[in-house]
C-alpha cells in the first residue's frame, strides 16, 4: 500500500494540517492502491503564501538561470520516466506501454518544446523608438489538473508559468495524485527555489474552489469539464483574476469518401485510444453518404478488435476508465445511445473475460443524427457515433452544431476541399489527413472547450502580463 499524505509547500514535504485519508482506487481491480491526504483552507493559503513570498525574487531571475532549471528538470523526468510510467499506470488504468510510451512521452515532449521556445522567447519589445513593450509574469497561478492525461496537463501548465517567472501551486486530481506527487519530487532534485513549485492535493470542491477564490491568486489555469469550467469562471469573478480553461469536447471527423477504408480506421482507433478518455478524441464520425454504409462495418471491425486489458499487462490493448462513476456514467450513456440509434459493436457491461475492474467495451452506435444525446454530449470513453453526410456545407454543419469546439478532423485527399472546411469549422484545432500537430502549436478550445492556448509560445505567454512604457529611451 502506498501512503502519501503530504503535500510539498515552500521547498519540503509537509503534513497537513488536519489529515483527511482519501483512498486512490487501482481501475483494473478496484482496490484501494495508496492513501492521500485531501487539504483544507489552512493547507490551500499556506502554499499560496509560500508562492506569493517567492515572487518577488523569482520573477525577475535571469532567462539563463532558469533555462538550466528547466533542462535540469528534462533530465530528471527522463532519468526517472519507469517510474512515472508505472505511477499513471497504476492511478489511472493507462496500460503500461501505452504509459511509458505516450503518457511520459507526452510529458517529455510539451517540456522539451516549452525549452525551444523559451529559448527564443524576447520578454522586451520596441514599439517604437522611445517606447517598450514588456511582457512580466502574471504572479501567482493555481494550477488544477484532470486525470486522463496526467503529465500532458501538469507540464502544459507548471513549465510555461515557472519559465516566464509565476510562482504557482499545483492541485493535481484526487483520484490520480501519485504522478503528480511524483512529479514534485522531480522539481525538487531539479533544484527549483523554494516556493516557485507547490502542491496540495484536495478535490474541486475543496482544495480547487478555495484556489479559485483565493484574494492571493493571480491566475486559474484549469483543465477538465465544462461544468467544472464555469464554476471556476464563477469563483474567480469575485476577484477578478485571470482565468484560462482547457475544456471537454465533442470533435467530429469528416471522412469524405475518397480518404478512403484506412482514414476510418485510424478515427476508430484514435476514438478508442486511452480509453476513449480524450478531451481531443474524434467521437462523432461524419462519413460522406456514398462511403457511409462500409464505413459503419470498417469501424465496427475495427471495434470488435480492439484489445481490453488490465493496466499491469503488456501488449497493444486499452485499460478501464479511470473511475466507478466514470464507469456508470458511460454505461448510462450507451444506453441512451442504443435506444436511440443502432449498435454495430460494443454495448453494457464489461468486455467478456473481464469480471472486475472499470472495463468498458469499444461500442460503435450508426445511424446517429446530431440531434441525438449521444452526439452532443461527452461520453468520455470508447463510444464512436457514426452520422452520414450529403454535402460539404452539410457536414460543416453538422460539425459546428455543438456546444463545443475543441478539435475537428477533415480526411480528404482533395487540398482545396480540406482548406476550404478547416476554415469554417469552429474550433481552436483541425487535424487534417492525420497529420499530427508539431511541438509547441497551440493547444487550446472555443465556446464552451475553454479559452486560452497552451503549448510552445502560445503556453508561455498565457501567464504574462503587457506592459507599456513610454520614454524607454530619450
Amino acid at each position: 500500500m502506498i501512503e502519501k499524505r503530504d503535500f510539498y509547500i515552500n521547498g519540503a514535504w509537509v503534513a497537513p494540517v488536519t489529515p483527511r485519508d482519501f483512498n486512490v482506487i487501482d481501475p483494473s481491480t478496484e482496490e484501494v492502491c495508496a492513501v492521500i491526504s485531501l487539504g483544507d483552507q489552512a493547507d490551500t493559503d499556506a502554499a499560496v503564501a509560500a508562492a506569493k513570498a517567492a515572487f518577488d525574487d523569482w520573477a525577475f531571475v535571469e532567462k539563463s538561470e532558469k533555462m538550466a532549471l528547466l533542462q535540469r528538470l528534462l533530465e530528471v523526468y527522463n532519468d526517472r520516466q519507469d517510474e512515472m510510467a508505472k505511477a499513471m499506470s497504476l492511478e489511472m488504468g493507462a496500460p503500461i506501454s501505452f504509459a511509458r510510451a505516450n503518457q511520459v512521452g507526452a510529458g517529455s515532449w510539451h517540456l522539451q518544446g516549452f525549452i525551444n521556445a523559451f529559448d527564443k522567447m524576447e520578454f522586451e519589445r520596441d514599439f517604437t523608438a522611445t517606447e517598450k513593450t514588456l511582457l512580466e509574469p502574471i504572479g501567482v497561478c493555481a494550477l488544477i489538473t484532470p486525470w486522463n492525461w496526467p503529465m500532458n496537463q501538469i507540464m502544459l501548465k507548471v513549465v510555461p508559468a515557472v519559465a516566464v517567472g509565476c510562482t504557482t501551486v499545483l492541485k493535481p486530481s484526487e483520484i490520480a495524485p501519485l504522478s503528480g506527487l511524483l512529479f514534485a519530487e522531480f522539481m525538487d532534485e531539479a533544484g527549483f527555489p523554494k516556493g516557485v513549485f507547490n502542491l496540495v492535493n484536495g478535490d474541486g470542491p475543496g482544495v480547487g474552489s478555495q484556489l479559485s477564490a483565493h484574494e492571493d491568486v493571480d491566475m486559474v489555469s484549469f483543465t477538465g469539464s465544462s461544468r467544472a469550467g464555469k464554476l471556476i469562471s464563477k469563483a474567480a469573478a469575485d476577484t477578478l483574476k485571470r482565468v484560462s480553461l482547457e475544456l471537454g469536447g465533442k470533435g467530429a471527423n469528416i471522412i469524405f469518401k475518397e480518404a478512403g477504408a484506412q482514414a476510418v480506421k485510424d478515427g476508430a482507433t484514435h476514438c478508442f485510444q486511452n480509453s476513449g478518455q480524450s478531451c481531443n478524441a474524434p467521437t462523432r464520425m461524419l462519413v460522406e453518404a456514398p462511403f457511409y454504409d462500409e464505413a459503419v462495418e470498417i469501424a465496427t471491425r475495427v471495434a470488435q478488435d480492439t484489445k481490453v486489458g488490465p493496466a499491469a499487462q503488456e501488449g497493444k490493448h486499452i485499460g478501464p476508465v479511470v473511475s466507478e462513476v466514470q464507469f456508470d456514467k458511460i454505461q448510462g450513456l450507451i444506453e441512451t445511445g442504443m435506444a436511440e440509434g443502432r449498435l454495430t459493436a460494443g454495448g453494457l457491461g464489461r468486455p467478456d473475460g473481464l469480471n472486475r475492474g472499470y472495463f468498458v467495451k469499444p461500442t460503435v452506435i450508426a445511424d446517429v443524427t446530431n440531434d441525438m444525446t449521444i452526439a452532443q454530449e461527452e461520453v468520455f470513453g470508447p463510444v464512436l457515433s457514426i452520422l452520414k453526410f450529403d454535402t460539404v456545407d452539410e457536414a460543416i454543419a453538422i460539425a459546428n452544431d455543438t456546444p463545443y469546439g475543441l478539435t475537428n478532423y477533415v480526411q480528404t485527399p482533395d487540398d482545396e476541399k480540406r482548406r476550404y472546411v478547416a476554415r469554417r469549422l469552429r474550433s481552436g484545432m483541425v487535424e487534417t489527413n492525420r497529420q499530427d500537430f508539431a511541438q509547441g502549436s497551440p493547444f487550446g478550445g472555443y465556446k464552451q472547450s475553454g479559452n486560452g492556448r497552451e503549448g510552445g509560445l502560445y503556453g508561455l505567454e498565457e501567464f504574462l502580463e503587457v506592459k507599456a512604457v513610454s520614454g524607454w529611451s530619450s
